[in-house]
């Protein structure tokens, strides 16, 4: 049987060391003003605008197609089934922008285009 590894040390934070200055130059640094003004993150800002879609048409967002940061907060396309159907590549789906202030609260929706889940998109 071969001897078990030595139990390697814990190395000191990077902040106690005063390592602190080297080792942020190498980790991606986000925007400070929206760090400090509580912007939500991207995928917590597509997870407030499917779920207070979902609050105010009482259907469940199939998806979130686009999202975007904006001066107010975040615009999002979010997909939703309006009618079910069988086969499931005849539903008639809708697409919704959706608008959040900076703290993720909804302030606006509009639906923007309704088609059927089968439908491809061909360039105009």
């Amino acid at each position: 049987m071969a001897a078990a590894e030595p139990a390697r040390p814990r190395r000191a934070s990077s902040r106690a060391a005063g390592e602190g200055d080297q080792q942020d130059r190498h980790q991606p640094r986000r925007s400070a003003s929206r760090r400090r003004s509580g912007v939500p993150g991207a995928a917590k800002a597509m997870r407030a605008a499917a779920e207070q879609l979902a609050e105010l048409l009482g259907r469940f967002p199939d998806s979130v197609s686009s999202l975007k940061p904006t001066e107010e907060g975040w615009e999002a396309q979010v997909e939703v089934v309006e009618l079910a159907r069988i086969p499931d590549t005849t539903s008639v789906m809708a697409s919704y922008r959706v608008a959040l202030d900076e703290e993720g609260e909804l302030i606006s929706y509009e639906r923007t285009r309704r088609y059927s889940r089968g439908t491809i998109d061909r360039p105009t």
